[in-house]
């Protein structure tokens, strides 16, 4: 089981070599990703964007931009269809977010006409994370799409972090549904909709994975703490995912580990075509490096 980002390295290495498409990599953090993705043999990629903008980064950073194929396209907006049209044109097993703006890149994912939905799909974020004080990686969503889940979409949501722990090697990983609270608190919906899924899983309609809810962080992260609270739960104090309620509690989860805590993470949106990467503007290049492996692993 992959356990750290280095062993995921590792592991995508023995994979064969996906191909990257950057909508909008005109920004430092972007290139600099793509091109140690590159150089590590991870991927081919191609920069959808202002060449000449592409061009000033390399040169400002002494990356040659000779290892890439750029596709030049002068607005934003352009660029971002133009990476997605490439996508759906089979040139491209992994499309990745540069410097535009989280809203513009999933509308184009979204685009009924020309986007990369299938039908029925639900569309949600995972971002797999590495915090110093906990043993493994930890893979949880939604943080950055799915404002408030509904039932139907915190069961996609389940399934995509199982599915994704499964990529890592984990064949039955232990999914923590979360709340304020392990009590089962029925005027609570976070509760409701977390005791439904567990219940699920116990029957079999979600596989793969133990799953259990509601439960609060502390007892599905640490093992003190569901002793203490004398809490009998095959993932308490030893989760491998988290689903969260909302996206505020998802996003100040995440931003806080990698912010106070200097964790580093991997973030992909799952349910396209293809895995797309997706990470903030303020992510650091190695986070976003993070992410290229991680959606290598992810592709077909």
């Amino acid at each position: 089981m992959i356990t750290n980002f280095d062993q995921l390295f590792s592991t995508v290495l023995t994979k064969p070599k996906k191909r990257l498409i950057a909508a909008w990599a005109v920004d430092d953090h972007t290139i600099s990703a793509v091109y140690h993705a590159v150089q590590k043999g991870i991927v081919s990629a191609i920069l959808v964007g202002d060449e000449h903008k592409i061009a000033a980064v390399c040169a400002h950073e002494g990356i040659d931009s000779s290892v890439f194929t750029i596709v030049h396209v002068e607005e934003e907006l352009k660029a971002i269809s133009k990476a997605v049209e490439m996508i759906n044109n089979g040139e491209g097993d992994v499309l990745m977010k540069g410097l535009c703006s989280t809203d513009k890149y999933m509308r184009a994912i979204l685009n009924k006409e020309r986007g990369l939905l299938p039908p029925k799909a639900v569309l949600s974020h995972v971002t797999v994370v590495s915090a110093p004080t906990y043993p493994k990686l930890i893979i949880v969503g939604d943080v950055a799409v799915i404002p408030a889940p509904d039932l139907a979409q915190k069961i996609a949501i389940t399934n995509y972090v199982i599915a994704t722990a499964k990529a890592l090697g984990n064949e039955k990983p232990k999914v923590a549904l979360l709340a304020a609270t392990e009590q089962m608190l029925p005027g609570m919906q976070a509760c409701v909709d977390a005791a439904m899924i567990a219940k699920m899983a116990d029957r079999g309609q979600i596989a793969g994975a133990y799953v259990d809810g509601p439960l609060a962080l502390d007892v599905a992260i640490d093992l003190e703490s569901a002793k203490t609270k004398k809490l009998e739960s095959p993932v308490a104090g030893d989760a491998d995912c988290i689903v969260f309620p909302n996206i505020e509690s998802g996003n100040v989860f995440f931003k806080a580990v990698t912010k106070l805590a200097k964790g580093e993470l991997a973030a992909l949106v799952m349910g396209a075509k293809v895995p797309c990467v997706l990470t903030s503007r303020g992510d650091s290049t190695t986070s976003k490096l993070n992410s290229i492996a991680l959606a290598a692993l992810m592709a077909k």
